[in-house]
């Protein structure tokens, strides 16, 4: 079968220095993405490594990642970042339905949603929340949506791929940044960075509706973006309904590992800390509501939110009992807690295709 570079494919598709952003091993100041009073942190160790045999894991080594890398088409910033992003409030936002997707996030004190069908045609955001500065990343390919802090540099699009996944670069040390590893690996232009991952933050993949219900106060990227695009329409497809490159198996590229567990485009949610990684597909989550499993060898607890169909994985070492009750979950002592503020240490968890996690996390515990 002919591959299809990202330019084909776009066409076929008929539309034309990082101090701060590594992490130190200590808890992030920022709040949940949901905003929820009180709510648990994510556990440190699950944003960035403070150091090399701590750094999240890597399915090879970074010059053998640097290897798989394949050309998607455009080439160095082909696919611009947006770098000074604008923002409306929902009361001007006359170019979202309530089923677009959006990425929501909630950061001391600020909320904000990026539309899907802006970012699949930038891939990075270079943005500020609360002060801190971010960039905010998807990959159309893989279906991953993943926020980092970005110190005093910004990202852009490398115009590489690996595992069908961006490849960011950082324009301080131009050193290649898979977006999933979150970790920094060999590059043309950086034979040589230091080895270290980046400190991230969860956005929230749903809807504009269930964001906007649960944050009215959002702010909102605008389609203003100094780039002449036609944000009307996703070039890839449309994930509603489910259709172009996101129906069916084909894929642009190879995938690293060739498992054949579940159809390629099965939506997971994933979590990895240093001692390995976890996968719990999204549909089954959605259905039992809660489900447990092991990162390494702590035991982890995975609870869907209905609020925003996306789900939390926690450590639960000592494997205390949680039950859903509607929109809640009751705790062993019979208190309610929001899904995503349990008292239990948060591991950071993103959506993710599966034939992109696979391969970069092939040991990975799946559980349905």
């Amino acid at each position: 079968m002919k591959t299809l570079n990202r330019r084909e494919f776009l066409a076929a598709a008929a539309l034309a220095s990082l101090s701060g952003c590594v992490g130190r091993g200590g808890e992030s100041d920022s709040q949940d993405e949901t905003g929820s009073a009180g709510g648990a942190r994510e556990t440190p160790g699950a944003h960035v490594v403070p150091t090399a045999d701590e750094r999240l894991p890597l399915p090879t080594e970074p010059s053998q990642l640097r290897q798989a890398a394949r050309s998607g088409g455009p080439s160095k910033d082909g696919i611009p970042s947006i770098d000074e992003p604008q923002f409306v409030s929902v009361g001007d936002v006359d170019f979202l339905d309530p089923g677009d997707p959006v990425f929501g996030v909630a950061r001391d004190g600020v909320a904000k949603a990026y539309p899907q069908k802006i970012l699949a045609q930038h891939e990075i955001v270079n943005d500020v929340l609360g002060g801190t500065n971010v960039a905010v990343t998807y990959c159309p390919l893989t279906g991953t949506v993943q926020g980092f802090e970005r110190g005093e540099t910004t990202f852009g699009v490398s115009g590489r791929l690996i595992n069908n996944n961006l490849v960011m670069y950082d324009r301080a040390t131009e050193a290649w940044w898979p977006q999933i590893l979150a970790t920094a690996i060999p590059g043309p232009w950086n034979e040589d960075p230091e080895i270290r991952s980046l400190r991230e933050f969860r956005l929230v993949w749903t809807t504009w509706e269930r964001w906007q219900s649960h944050r009215p106060a959002t702010d909102v990227l605008s389609t203003q973006t100094g780039h002449a695009r036609n944000y009307e329409r996703d070039p890839y497809g449309s994930y509603n309904p489910v259709g172009g490159y996101y129906e069916g198996d084909s894929l642009l590229f190879p995938a690293l590992n060739e498992t054949d567990r579940f159809p390629k485009k099965t939506v997971v949610l994933g979590a990895r800390t240093a001692d390995g990684a976890v996968a719990f597909p999204k549909d089954v989550l959605r259905s039992n509501r809660m489900m447990t499993g092991v990162i390494g060898k702590t035991p982890v607890l995975a609870v869907f939110d209905p609020r925003l169909d996306t789900a939390y994985v926690y450590l639960n070492p000592e494997e205390q009992a949680y039950k859903p009750d509607g929109e809640t979950v009751v705790g062993p002592d019979g208190t309610s807690h929001a899904p995503d503020a349990l008292p239990l240490a948060r591991v950071h968890t993103f959506d993710a295709i599966w034939f992109a996690w696979a391969g970069y996390y092939p040991d990975t515990n799946v559980y349905e």
